[in-house]
């Protein structure tokens, strides 16, 4: 199971979005390791959220920031499945997205609703998905990176 400051984890996270986005993903300056996968889960100004390759993938990761957004603490994001992080009615949308990404590799820009565990509805604006491909090119999941989100 993926901790929240897991090397390996923070490794595939900004190593696949190089290789799959093109571009490096923005993190801390400095030493890797774990001084990356501590700043990205506690201090990153973005959510980032991945989940599994299942047919019906569950969260496995989420930052400090996503849990704030998504009023869910670790213990209660990581094994949730990922679409309930929609509003049922919006989850259609969200599964083409996820279907497109799949086929395409990523897309930036994306604009999507979504629900806190409250039932807040709010937009996740200027996010980019990718497929999370680890370095034998092996197909690991899914990952959001959400630059900016507001209320609905």
């Amino acid at each position: 199971m993926i901790q929240p400051y897991d090397t390996a984890f923070a490794e595939l996270l900004t190593d696949s979005y190089q290789r799959v986005v093109g571009t490096p993903m923005p993190r801390a300056a400095g030493p890797a390791g774990l001084a990356t996968a501590r700043w990205l889960h506690d201090d990153a100004p973005f959510g980032v959220l991945a989940h599994d390759g299942a047919a019906d993938p569950l969260f496995v990761y989420a930052n400090a920031t996503a849990q704030r957004l998504f009023e869910y603490g670790w213990d209660e994001i990581v094994g949730l499945p990922s679409r309930l992080s929609a509003a049922e009615a919006d989850r259609d949308e969200r599964a083409a997205l996820m279907s497109d990404v799949l086929l395409r590799g990523y897309t930036n820009d994306y604009r999507g609703l979504r629900v806190a565990r409250s039932g807040r509805r709010f937009w996740i604006e200027d996010a980019t998905v990718w497929n999370l491909v680890d370095r034998h090119g092996e197909f690991q999941g899914q990952a959001a990176l959400i630059r900016a989100w507001s209320d609905a």
